[in-house]
């Protein structure tokens, strides 16, 4: 009895929170848009802005985010747009443990009874619903769901012939990942990463009363780790994160070269470097 209690205590406090979400949710992050192809057979299937990506293999697919909690039908139409079919999904990652990036997680485990695949830092959010995140842990939740495997920075990801390597790019969560992949198109070859920027949430703190222990040195590695990286193509959890509407418009027909765009990548990271030294000049100002 004590048990049921406390489920329908929790089962509150995440109506009462969604319901708070629902009416604070920027205009681009509900506004549907079409799926389109990103370069070989890496996909955007999410919304205006939320990214999700779509990589498909003949053993099954991989979904990298969702977007809101009614996100299911929009990924189902966009896939199905796209020849592929949402129960066909074998693993399920994430870029950050945002309610904005994982709340159709758990409704899309269950229908296509894919695995959740996730970084240490990254699981323990999801499996409590966004509750333990140090940030918004208790203000923005989503439906909690199991963890199947934890991966790794430097572990790479094995489906139907994809080589998708992890990379522990942490400071926008404890947990943020990226993942990059090799695709070859017409004879060339391009390296592609989905790309987890260290963007700084209003409210957080770095370097006086961290929101994390290492918080301030998990951004500063990830700058400097990304920086480092090869990089031909790139997308991240936002579409405008990487300009994706000035690259794309919708029905326009594919080529691999449309999202080609390196000095974009290090000028991102040279931006939020700049903004990562502002935001640590006003905390030490403010204190």
């Amino acid at each position: 009895m004590k048990k049921i209690i406390v489920q329908l205590l929790i089962s509150g406090l995440l109506f009462s929170f969604s319901a708070a979400q629902v009416n604070a949710q920027p205009e681009g992050w509900v506004r549907p848009f079409e799926g389109f192809r990103i370069i070989g057979n890496l996909y955007g299937v999410g919304s205006y802005d939320l990214s999700v990506f779509l990589i498909t293999t003949d053993e099954g697919h991989i979904l990298v985010n969702t977007g809101l909690e009614d996100s299911t039908q929009m990924i189902r139409d966009n896939m199905e747009s796209l020849g592929f079919q949402l129960e066909d999904i074998r693993i399920l990652l994430t870029q950050q443990a945002h309610w904005d990036h994982t709340a159709a997680l758990a409704e899309i485990k269950e229908i296509s009874g894919a695995e959740m695949w996730a970084t240490v830092g990254d699981a323990k959010v999801l499996e409590d619903g966004g509750f333990s995140d140090p940030h918004f842990g208790g203000e923005a939740t989503f439906t909690p769901l199991d963890v199947d495997k934890i991966i790794r920075d430097g572990e790479i990801i094995t489906l139907g012939g994809l080589e998708l390597t992890v990379y522990h790019h942490p400071g926008h969560t404890e947990g943020s990942s990226s993942y990059s992949m090799r695709v070859s198109e017409n004879g060339q070859d391009y390296n592609v990463l989905i790309a987890n920027m260290g963007t700084i949430n209003p409210g957080k703190r770095l370097t006086l009363n961290p929101t994390y222990p290492g918080v301030a040195e998990d951004f500063l590695n990830t700058y400097r780790r990304q920086k480092e990286m090869d990089v031909d193509i790139w997308v991240a959890a936002h579409n405008s994160q990487y300009n994706m509407h000035e690259k794309y418009r919708p029905g326009q027909a594919y080529s691999p070269n449309t999202f080609v765009d390196s000095a974009g990548f290090i000028r991102a990271i040279e931006g939020l470097e700049q903004r990562y030294a502002d935001y640590v000049a006003e905390e030490r100002v403010g204190n």
